[in-house]
């Protein structure tokens, strides 16, 4: 029997059918749960996650069972939980502590719960669960051989552990797989946050003026997306590159303080805290609509927004109108927590497929390869190709392969012009 804490059991029928629908698009990582199934690599560890409660999260817990691992799951965000999917992992017997809507104290009362089960493998989104052990937590470092990190804002967390010199044991980043980042922060991020907004607001994109925060990987597949549905890009960046980047690529680049006048949409991508401040959305016009991409809570200043705000009140589900005191009405979204999660179902599956085969097989890596030096470390290129071709196998598509000759040549310095 396991331990666990969710909102309803009851619901753990419909989490099984939603389960069920992202598996159908999960195939690598079907076939990674198949050999994990008849070898067992990961017999009789204890991994201690804390990621977003979707199904497809359910589906790469499945994987590490097969792989013989016992598993403690605790939500990454307050909002980002799917009852049903919790309900339905609590069924199958995985110790799960997360609901959605949890307050600041039930969320880390949540990471506290996977804590206790004495963790030998860590998985976080976020840095939390990390962060967690390495301060208030210390107890459980003894037990811990290395982790993993999902997601971009986790993984500058961790590079700054490893900088001071307080990081204890070995984190994979999987954030920077090229498997993960260009499809799951690109294509996923940007599909799924513009999913959040419309479920939000049912507004039409086209036309707007939309103003994208932060041109990294998740602010490329945004500001793309919402090009694609019609509406007029503006981006905002510190980083001259990117900047320059998206520029090349078409979108108007502007400062945020000259965006705010004109905006009609703005989401933060950038990972960094108060993105967006008082200053800012006092220039904006009425009806203008915020919301935020990045794992934390903090890129929109919430704290400034209630400031300069006379009253509150909520619109609909994920919808919060604030009003200024001089009339004008400003729209937060998700109370400023990740949209994609908190107002959709996140990342679609076929993307997720590869950044959670991506975790399970640097699970197995950490497990065969014990006493690794505590850093932040690279996915190995061995798994970041092998998830690429299985990808490819689901998807019924072959490739070249150089020839001998061609190997020779690129490895070699004498041959030049002819």
């Amino acid at each position: 029997m396991s331990d666990f804490k969710v909102k309803d059991l009851g619901l753990a029928d419909k989490g099984e059918l939603l389960i069920e629908w992202a598996s159908r698009h999960m195939p690598v990582l079907n076939q990674i749960s198949k050999r994990f199934k008849s070898e067992k690599p990961l017999r009789g560890l204890r991994i201690g996650a804390c990621l977003h409660v979707t199904k497809e999260t359910a589906v790469l817990v499945r994987t590490l069972v097969d792989g013989g691992a016992e598993v403690a799951l605790c939500g990454s965000n307050p909002l980002s939980t799917q009852d049903e999917i919790a309900a339905a992992l609590a069924n199958r017997g995985v110790n799960v502590y997360a609901w959605r809507g949890e307050t600041t104290e039930e969320y880390y009362w949540c990471i506290n719960r996977v804590i206790d089960y004495k963790p030998v493998i860590t998985l976080d989104d976020g840095a939390d669960l990390v962060s967690t052990i390495h301060s208030s937590r210390k107890d459980a470092l003894k037990n811990v051989i290395g982790g993993t990190e999902e997601t971009t804002t986790g993984v500058m967390r961790l590079k700054a552990m490893a900088r001071k010199g307080v990081l204890k044991y070995p984190i994979i980043a999987v954030n920077d797989a090229y498997t993960k980042y260009l499809f799951d922060n690109r294509y996923g991020t940007g599909q799924s946050t513009i999913d959040g907004i419309l479920r939000a607001t049912n507004i039409l994109l086209a036309g707007k003026r939309f103003v994208v925060c932060g041109y990294g990987w998740c602010g490329r597949g945004l500001a793309l997306r919402a090009k694609g549905m019609g509406a007029n890009v503006i981006v905002t960046e510190v980083n001259p590159l990117r900047a320059l980047e998206a520029v090349m690529d078409g979108f108007q680049v502007m400062p945020i303080m000259e965006a705010a006048s004109i905006g009609d949409i703005f989401v933060t991508t950038t990972g960094n805290i108060n993105v967006i401040r008082g200053e800012h959305i006092l220039k904006m016009k009425d009806g203008a609509i915020l919301a935020n991409s990045g794992h934390f809570n903090v890129e929109i200043s919430l704290p400034d927004l209630k400031k300069i705000s006379v009253s509150k009140k909520t619109i609909r589900a994920n919808l919060e109108e604030y009003k200024l005191k001089d009339g004008r009405r400003i729209y937060l979204l998700a109370e400023g927590r990740l949209v994609n999660l908190a107002s959709a179902e996140g990342h679609p599956s076929e993307v997720m497929d590869m950044s959670f085969s991506n975790q399970a097989l640097c699970v197995e890596y950490l497990a065969k390869n014990p006493g690794m030096e505590p850093k932040v470390y690279n996915v190995p290129k061995e798994i970041d190709e092998m998830v690429a071709r299985l990808k490819l196998k689901s998807m019924n598509i072959k490739i070249d392969e150089m020839t001998e000759e061609q190997k020779k040549y690129l490895s070699s310095w004498e041959s030049g012009t002819i």
